[in-house]
């Protein structure tokens, strides 16, 4: 699905109406931090948000507290951000759905996720959203291993895991990316309109995979960031072996979903050269000595791994015609989402 509104760039959102139709008006940015028991760091991060930013007429930072059972979602209103809680923590992906919902529903031109543990200096929004605002993208991250001089300094197996995940990534788009897994992010509303995620643990390779499908510009903007926290530990990666597993099948849903008869074609690929194999034994065996004995087993494999073959290629089928009633569903849920907008009255 790709809509036509997804090729607008933000720079030329639709103006007020009257003598000034023809000029951009000033764009709505909603910074949203997901938190858990992060007191010591959330009111930090949020008196560090730009308020004043080229191309932004308004900035609003809420944050999205998961269940904290510290002073988290107080220090924040203290600090100036509107907060929405969660009556249990429900993962980070799950908060990061409630301040997307939040930014489409109040018509927010621009959303900008930032972790609310310190990692990032909010500072470096202007230059996240600066590809965005000037019509360059649809969705930019911030990626901390792109440019080489800004790899921050962490254990080498969390550069490996993000190397892998990023190549895995890339591999499954037809496109490079270097970071992946970074949290300091900027949509486009025409990108939130049409990001459907279903992973609650985390989100971030899933909305990559979600908007490179949906053919949105994607860019990487280098930015510094700190290694580790300076307290507590990351609930998402704090066990890099269950991060990994769990990410795994968050991205090869995604990629089945979006590519069944791919995705269930190369399994009966998989199966298939086998099968082929071992018929040509069969058959070369036959034509040797007259029979199947003592080699019937090869036979009976052979037909075994045919017939699942052919069962996934057909499954494969079938997801591809589901795929395209998925499409069709989410053409109707962008429309919804954007005539809701215009009935609310925010141009």
């Amino acid at each position: 699905m790709h809509s036509k509104e997804a090729t607008r760039p933000v720079a030329e959102a639709e103006a007020d109406g009257g003598p000034n139709a023809s000029l951009p008006r000033a764009l709505h940015l909603l910074v949203t931090l997901p938190a858990l028991n992060e007191e010591r760091t959330v009111a930090d991060v949020v008196r560090q948000v730009p308020r004043e930013i080229p191309g932004v007429g308004q900035v609003d930072v809420l944050v999205v507290d998961d269940g904290s059972d510290d002073r988290t979602a107080e220090l924040a209103e203290r600090a100036g951000a509107q907060v929405i809680r969660h009556p249990q923590p429900r993962g980070v992906g799950a908060a990061f759905h409630t301040g997307l919902a939040a930014g489409i529903a109040r018509g927010a031109d621009l959303i900008v996720n930032i972790d609310a543990d310190g990692q990032f200096d909010a500072g470096d929004i202007p230059e996240l959203i600066r590809p965005v605002v000037e019509g360059e993208a649809d969705f930019a991250s911030a990626s901390r291993f792109i440019d080489p001089e800004l790899i921050p300094d962490m254990p080498r197996i969390k550069i490996w895991g993000n190397r892998m995940m990023s190549g895995l990534i890339s591999r499954l788009t037809g496109q490079r990316f270097y970071d992946v897994s970074c949290g300091m992010r900027c949509y486009a509303r025409n990108a939130m309109l049409q990001l459907h995620l279903l992973g609650r643990f985390t989100y971030t390779q899933e909305a990559f995979l979600n908007l490179a499908f949906k053919h949105m510009r994607i860019v990487e903007v280098p930015i510094r960031v700190r290694g580790e926290r300076e307290f507590g530990e990351s609930r998402v990666a704090n066990n890099l072996w269950s991060y990994g597993w769990r990410t795994a099948q968050i991205i090869f849903r995604a990629y089945r979903d979006f590519h069944p008869l791919r995705f269930f074609g190369g399994f009966a690929l998989a199966l298939l050269i086998p099968a082929i194999l071992l018929g040509l034994f069969v058959i070369v065996h036959y034509f040797q000595t007259g029979g199947f004995s003592p080699h019937k087993w090869a036979a009976a494999g052979s037909l075994v791994l045919i017939a699942l073959s052919l069962l996934l290629i057909q499954i494969g089928v079938i997801g591809d015609m589901l795929t395209r009633h998925r499409v069709y569903l989410e053409e109707l849920l962008y429309r919804q989402r954007a005539d809701a907008r215009e009935s609310d009255g925010v141009d």
